[in-house]
């Protein structure tokens, strides 16, 4: 009878909690700690790939795109924009772009997309052409957790992940939005079609 009594109150609390939770905590707790964590690691490194709010640096191509660099004799003004200066200009507009949208929960599903994808590129960038060792990239499914690549970035992508999948939640400017955008043309859609989710 004891046990029964235990599961039952273990049961409403989860659920009472489920409820209060839904919506809106792992949305913004998400945010806060890519907020934490990760938003002043890149934008200090994006400040370093320019020289001015317009002016990609010399640096951001040294960063991103060392072959072509190294290709062009260190000239940075022949390196080609189509890969190389088209995938500086992404990765360091990007880099700043991606996480103020994320803090904001502006766009937060396509923002969270696109950061994935920028981690994925440094990743490799990392690995295939700074030449980084076998401890920094690590292994996963062993027994240290603290490898810069595999394991680091890995967790890093997690709540990305998540709001790519469930969107910002309550407290976001894309919730704001659908609100606004649900409130102006509920009186014009009465067909049943679905009003975009935050």
């Amino acid at each position: 009878m004891t046990s029964a009594v235990f599961i039952e109150f273990y049961r409403r609390t989860v659920r009472q909690l489920d409820a209060m939770l839904d919506g809106w905590f792992l949305g913004l707790f998400a945010r806060l700690v890519f907020l934490a964590v990760l938003v002043p690691y890149y934008l200090n490194s994006a400040l370093t790939k320019f020289d001015g709010p317009f002016s990609i640096a010399d640096s951001a191509y040294y960063q991103i795109a060392l072959p072509a660099v190294d290709a062009a004799g260190g000239d940075v003004s022949a390196v080609s924009f189509f890969p190389w200066g088209l995938m500086v200009f992404l990765g360091s507009y990007g880099e700043i772009i991606f996480p103020l949208l994320l803090v904001a929960g502006l766009f937060t599903r396509i923002a969270s997309l696109g950061m994935i994808g920028f981690i994925i590129v440094q990743s490799l960038t990392d690995i295939l052409v700074h030449n980084v060792d076998a401890t920094t990239i690590g292994a996963l499914f062993d027994r240290f957790p603290d490898s810069v690549i595999l394991d680091q970035r890995l967790l890093w992508i997690f709540p990305l992940a998540y709001l790519a999948v469930k969107g910002a939640g309550l407290f976001s400017l894309d919730k704001l939005l659908c609100t606004v955008w649900t409130r102006r043309y509920s009186t014009h859609e009465k067909s049943g079609r679905l009003s975009p989710t935050a």
